[in-house]
């Protein structure tokens, strides 16, 4: 339980802690803290969904696997491949950050010259730099998952140690409770800035709880332990996040308020917590702040690289994509699908983009992953009623369709110019898919169900479109002109999106296979997915009780 736990909380306290209450402050002013607590409760909403689905069914690549059991191999891959890009594009993003912050040091800017100093992306130096860390990351993941878990391990207690530490000093040295007031008061730009915090880094930085649900089928005892580690992990980061908003708001010169909100730190706004640490007389912390902005995004980048590999292996092997991306070496390892990672990591660099770019596409992806979770537990509670359920989660029929309309609502205030770039991601997807098919000697068998279960993803995913080009939102936050075709009005979206996230939730769970089905897609999944690595010697299955030794 404690290495799972470990790999959520190491998910979820990546880059996102450093730049995550500066970038909301800006959005939300001292309202920002209402952004995190409102983060939490969706984020907890979902995670409390995806206990009991890890729990019922632990297998590798879970995110991708339980729309595949509710729905058939369509819609499983749609989950599939938005967890996918979520996975393959975080690992890099976090590489950049690390480097990011690095560049902040005097010797290593004048000597390294890791960034473009006019728009903060990656120069030449850089991107060298970031493929010796994504191949140093490749390495780890290629040693196996209990080599990662204690390395990981070992790097979450550091990166939770530090942002409790920050949180103490800044609190003590540096605190003035006229900022929750200044600036406009404590809700300077309204509710529509609480809402616009959350794409804008609030969800990127609190989302990784279902990290250990992706190595649900190398745990020991995944029925007992996924969902304490899912809950321990949410608690541990949603406490520290809110802490650090006060800690960070707290600690501001009132000076710099005088004017707003846009921008609380006039330098040094890529550090935020260092440049405070300093102003606070405190400068021994922006030193281990600097060394913590290489070690949380690193950890976090670790993590997620091994996750893309076992989101690429679950679907290889449920022949969605090529198979010899399953193919495991003698001790287990996926090693195609984790040098895929690798490549893709690579491309994710290009053109150089900056973290904060990047961010926004990430959180509509996780989003779009969660969304899958809520319709199939649902459909699987009826579906598949007589299986055990270590981890039953109490008022199913009113949490999940909140879950439903939480995650829609993430989407929605990610604005339209980051949902259509992600759904035409989903379907690039899918024309790989079916040039994998089309290249196969023996294609999937793709049936009436598989194509019923799929009929409302398509309409789903359009919605979602149309009601960000109709909406207030965009990646920079919200827009009080609304869209070119006139806004919906503000607050009365939110009802909107709502109303047709329930419409498409209850027609989606009416569309889940049959229960035969769901019985024979389970069964050709556990016939070899429930666990990766074999003992040392010819295939076959970890001995009970024992931690997989591979990958």
């Amino acid at each position: 339980m404690f290495g799972l736990t470990m790999i959520s909380l190491g998910s979820i306290i990546g880059s996102g802690w450093l730049l995550g209450a500066y970038k909301a402050a800006t959005h939300a002013g001292p309202a920002s803290i209402l952004s995190w607590i409102l983060a939490t409760a969706i984020l907890g909403v979902l995670a409390l969904i995806h206990a009991e689905l890890g729990t019922a069914y632990p297998v590798t690549g879970g995110t991708a696997r339980f729309p595949a059991f509710a729905f058939g191999r369509l819609a499983g891959f749609a989950a599939g491949w938005a967890a996918w890009l979520q996975a393959v594009t975080l690992a890099p993003i976090e590489v950049e950050a690390s480097l990011t912050y690095l560049d902040n040091i005097g010797w290593v800017n004048t000597h390294l010259h890791l960034l473009d100093q006019k728009n903060s992306t990656l120069t030449g130096s850089g991107f060298v730099w970031a493929t010796l860390l994504m191949a140093l990351f490749t390495a780890i993941n290629l040693v196996g998952v209990k080599f990662l878990s204690e390395s990981n391990s070992a790097t979450v207690v550091w990166k939770a140690a530090v942002p409790l530490l920050t949180i103490v000093v800044l609190l003590t040295l540096s605190f003035h409770p006229g900022n929750f007031t200044a600036g406009g008061g404590f809700m300077p730009h309204g509710p529509q800035g609480v809402f616009a915090a959350l794409p804008a880094g609030v969800v990127f930085a609190a989302q990784g709880f279902e990290q250990c649900i992706q190595f649900g089928g190398e745990a020991r005892n995944p029925q007992k332990d996924i969902s304490r580690a899912i809950l321990i992990a949410m608690a541990i980061g949603a406490v520290t996040y809110i802490l650090l908003e006060i800690a960070f708001i707290g600690s501001l010169d009132p000076a710099a308020l005088a004017h707003g909100w846009d921008n609380p730190i006039a330098k040094g706004s890529f550090g935020p917590y260092a440049t405070l640490a300093t102003a606070a007389g405190a400068g021994w912390l922006a030193y281990v702040l600097y060394a913590d902005a290489f070690v949380s995004p690193a950890g976090t980048a670790l993590v997620y690289l091994g996750t893309s590999s076992r989101l690429t292996y679950a679907q290889s092997h449920a022949g969605e994509l090529p198979k010899g991306l399953s193919k495991l070496t003698r001790r287990g390892i996926p090693i195609w699908a984790v040098l895929l990672a690798f490549v893709l990591g690579e491309f994710s660099f290009l053109p150089f983009p900056s973290w904060q770019s990047l961010v926004g596409l990430v959180t509509s992806a996780t989003a779009i992953m969660y969304a899958f979770a809520p319709v199939s537990l649902t459909a699987l509670r009826r579906r598949d009623p007589q299986r055990r359920r270590p981890y039953r989660l109490k008022a199913a029929p009113v949490v999940a369709p909140i879950g439903f309309i939480a995650a829609n609502l993430v989407i929605y205030w990610g604005g339209f110019d980051t949902t259509w770039k992600i759904e035409a991601g989903i379907a690039i997807g899918f024309i790989i898919f079916a040039a994998t098919q089309a290249l196969k000697k023996e294609p999937l068998p793709i049936t009436k169900a598989d194509w019923k279960g799929f009929t409302w993803v398509p309409v789903w995913l359009v919605t979602n479109v149309a009601l960000g080009y109709l909406g207030n939102y965009d990646s920079g936050g919200f827009r009080a002109g609304g869209s070119e075709l006139g806004s919906l009005p503000n607050l009365v979206d939110l009802l909107v999106v709502a109303a047709a996230s329930l419409a498409i939730y209850y027609w989606a769970v009416s569309l889940a296979v049959t229960t035969a089905e769901v019985h024979e897609l389970i069964r050709q999944d556990e016939a070899g997915l429930d666990v990766l690595d074999p003992p040392t010697g010819p295939a076959g299955k970890a001995p009970a009780g024992e931690l997989p030794t591979g990958m």
